[in-house]
């Protein structure tokens, strides 16, 4: 079976975080595997959520809600499942801003290196954004990988 690799370093060709300003987090996961592909294409498969991700959304959104944070109510839904800033051949970078933080989540192929990479960036606006995100950053986590997993067994 296909490894996950998690690195410490956005990759250089990568544009997710250009103009982003200060990141006050970051992580990537990228798995090795050849594509054609595009971005967009991969992200089609990719980014089929499970439904216990589903249920995990809407309880969060019941959540934020009351405190005025952007909810799938309240916020456009794309093909992408979230708003698309970047769409290249080699990477789809997609994000939201809120008044608690702001972030962006690149699908990135490195065919030089054969390698497709989950990137994400987030700057906090407020101490709400810190204590928001440290509340998801484990789920988020776990999901990043489920997605690459489910992924490479396509």
């Amino acid at each position: 079976m296909k490894k996950i690799i998690k690195s410490e370093n956005i990759p250089l060709k990568s544009t997710v975080a250009n103009g982003f300003g200060k990141i006050d987090y970051q992580d990537i996961y990228s798995i090795v595997q050849q594509t054609d592909k595009t971005a967009e294409e991969i992200s089609q498969k990719l980014l089929v959520i499970p439904e216990w991700v589903k249920v995990l959304m809407k309880l969060r959104n019941r959540i934020v809600g009351v405190f005025g944070l952007k909810t799938e109510r309240n916020t456009p839904k794309p093909e992408t499942f979230f708003t698309v800033i970047e769409n290249r051949e080699e990477e789809i970078v997609m994000g939201e801003d809120d008044k608690h933080l702001n972030f962006r989540a690149s699908i990135f192929k490195d065919s030089s290196e054969r390698t497709l990479s989950l990137i994400t960036v987030v700057h906090y606006n407020n101490v709400w954004g810190k204590v928001y995100f440290f509340s998801v950053k484990p789920f988020h986590k776990i999901i990043m990988r489920v997605l690459l997993k489910r992924y490479l067994k396509q």
